[in-house]
C-alpha cells in the first residue's frame, strides 16, 4: 500500500480509496480471531446461545471499543481492540457451574453471568492506571514479574485443551485441514497472508467442508457436516442481539482474575506498537490512559453482553507492513466492524462453521497460548534454577491445573467458588512478595517486555 520505507502519519494523502482500503485489510487481519471467541463460547454452552456472545455482538463491541479506546488515548494509539482469548477458560468455568443459583439455569442467562464478570475485570484496570499514575509503572511491574505472568498464561491454554480434541474428534479430516492451512500461512504465507493465519484457516477448512457435503460425507456420528437452514431464515438488517449483563460473586471470581494476564497483555502490546510506529505511547499519552481505554471498552462490552476487548497484535503487524502509522484507518476498521454487525446474515453464515473446524483452529490457539507463556519466561531470562523462581512457577502450574473444580468455600451463607486459575494468580503473587529476591526490572529488557500477551502476535520482522 506504501511503496516507499518511510511510514506515513496522515493517511488523508494517500487519497480516500487508498485509506478505505487500509481500513478494510486492518478489519480483515482481526477478523478471524475476534469472531472465533464467540464461536468457542457458544461451543461450551452447548451451542445454545441466542442473545450475548453472538457474531454480530462481538463486532460491534470490537469497532465501538476500539472507537472508546481511541477517544481516551487522545486518538494517537493506533490500536485495533479485537475478542480476547484469555477468558476462554473462565467461560467453559462458567458454563460448567450447576451449583448454588446456576443449578438448572439456562445457558443464556448463564453466559451473562460471566459476561458480567468481565465488567468487574474491566474494572481492574482502571484500578491498575490509578496505581501506575500513582507510583510508577516499574514499581507496579515488580509485583507482576513473568516468573508469575507466564505461568499463568501456559495454564490458560492447557486448561483449554480438552475442548480442542472433543470438537477436532467430530470430524479428524476438516480439523487437520484447518490446523494444516494455518500452519502453511503462518511459516510460509507472505506479507498480509502471514498475518490472517487464522481466518485463511476458517475460510480454507469451510469450502473444504462445502465439498464434501456437497459429495455426500458426514460427520464421524453420522450428522449432517453443515446445516443451512440458519441462513436461509436470517435477515440481511437487525440490531445485534444485546443483553445486560448480570452479577454473582462467584463468576466474578472466575473472570476477573483472568485480567492480571490480559493486563500485561495490554502493557506488551503498547510496548510493541510504541516500537513498530517509534512513538513513545507510554509516556505520551500514557499507559495509565491506553488501560483505561482498554479497560472501559472492555467493561462496557460486558456489560452488553460481549466478550472482553484486548489489543490486537495481528493489526501491529499490518502497521509494520504497510508503513501507514495513522490511527484514522484503525477507526475505518472499526466502523466497518459496526456496519458487519448490523447483518443478521454474515453472523448467520459464520454460526455454521463445523465443530471439527473450531477444533482444529483450537489445536493452534490453545497450544500457542500456552507456548506464549513459555516465549515470555524464555525472553525475559527467567532463572529457574534459582529456588524462588522454580517455587513460584511449581505452585502456579499445580494450583492452575489442579484445581479442576475450583476452590469453594462458604462466606456469610454465599457459595463462593475460586477458579484454579484465580487460585493459581493468588499464590504467585504472594509468593512473589514474600520470598526473597526479585531479578526483573520492567523496561530492562524491551523484548521480553512485548512478549507479555496471550495473542497471537504475527512475526513481520523477515518481511522487511
Amino acid at each position: 500500500m506504501n511503496e516507499s520505507n518511510a511510514p506515513i502519519r496522515d493517511a488523508r494523502s494517500l487519497g480516500i480509496p487508498k485509506m478505505l482500503l487500509l481500513g478494510i485489510q486492518h478489519m480483515f487481519a482481526m477478523f478471524g480471531a475476534t469472531i472465533l471467541v464467540p464461536i468457542l463460547v457458544n461451543g461450551y454452552f452447548g451451542g445454545e446461545l441466542s442473545h450475548a456472545l453472538t457474531v454480530q455482538v462481538t463486532l460491534f463491541c470490537a469497532g465501538f471499543g476500539t472507537l472508546f479506546f481511541h477517544v481516551c488515548s487522545k486518538f494517537k494509539v493506533p490500536a485495533f481492540l479485537g475478542s480476547s482469548f484469555a477468558f476462554l477458560g473462565g467461560f467453559e468455568t462458567v458454563s460448567k457451574l450447576s451449583t448454588g443459583i446456576y443449578e438448572g439455569m439456562p445457558n443464556d442467562e448463564k453466559v451473562l453471568y460471566a459476561c458480567g464478570g468481565i465488567v468487574v475485570a474491566g474494572g481492574l484496570y482502571l484500578l491498575l492506571a490509578l496505581i501506575i499514575k500513582l507510583v510508577g509503572v516499574k514499581r507496579v511491574m515488580r509485583f507482576l514479574p513473568p516468573v508469575v505472568t507466564g505461568p499463568i498464561i501456559v495454564c490458560i491454554g492447557l486448561g483449554l485443551a480438552g475442548s480442542a480434541i472433543s470438537n477436532a474428534s467430530q470430524n479428524w479430516l476438516l480439523a487437520i485441514i484447518a490446523l494444516a492451512v494455518i500452519i502453511v500461512f503462518n511459516i510460509w504465507g507472505k506479507g498480509m497472508f502471514r498475518i490472517i493465519p487464522i481466518l485463511m484457516g476458517v475460510v480454507i477448512s469451510y469450502l473444504v467442508a462445502v465439498g464434501m457435503h456437497m459429495a455426500g460425507m458426514t460427520n464421524a456420528d453420522g450428522s449432517a457436516i453443515l446445516n443451512f437452514a440458519p441462513i436461509a431464515s436470517a435477515d440481511w438488517l437487525g440490531l445485534p442481539p444485546f443483553a445486560i449483563a448480570k452479577f454473582d460473586v462467584t463468576a466474578i471470581l472466575v473472570m476477573a482474575p483472568i485480567a492480571l494476564a490480559t493486563m500485561m497483555e495490554h502493557i506488551g502490546d503498547m510496548s510493541a506498537i510504541s516500537a513498530t510506529v517509534g512513538e513513545n505511547y507510554l509516556a505520551d499519552p500514557g499507559l495509565h490512559r491506553t488501560l483505561i481505554g482498554d479497560g472501559l471498552a472492555t467493561s462496557l462490552a460486558g456489560l452488553i453482553g460481549g466478550p472482553a476487548n484486548t489489543t490486537y497484535g495481528e493489526n501491529t503487524g499490518v502497521l509494520e507492513l504497510s508503513r501507514v502509522h495513522d490511527p484514522r484507518v484503525i477507526r475505518l476498521a472499526a466502523i466497518f466492524a459496526i456496519l458487519l454487525s448490523f447483518i443478521p446474515k454474515v453472523s448467520s453464515v459464520i454460526s455454521t462453521m463445523p465443530a471439527a473446524i473450531i477444533g482444529g483452529v483450537s489445536f493452534m490457539l490453545y497450544g500457542m497460548i500456552s507456548a506464549i507463556g513459555v516465549r515470555n519466561i524464555v525472553e525475559n531470562k527467567v532463572d529457574l534454577t534459582k529456588s524462588r523462581n522454580l517455587i513460584i512457577a511449581a505452585v502456579i502450574f499445580v494450583c492452575g491445573l489442579g484445581f479442576s473444580s475450583g476452590l469453594t468455600f462458604t462466606v456469610a451463607g454465599v457459595s463462593i467458588t475460586l477458579t484454579g486459575l484465580a487460585v493459581a494468580a493468588l499464590a504467585g503473587i504472594l509468593l512473589n512478595i514474600i520470598l526473597p529476591g526479585n531479578d526483573y526490572e520492567f523496561g530492562v529488557n524491551a523484548k521480553g517486555d512485548q512478549s507479555r500477551g496471550v495473542s497471537i502476535k504475527p512475526n513481520v520482522e523477515d518481511e522487511k
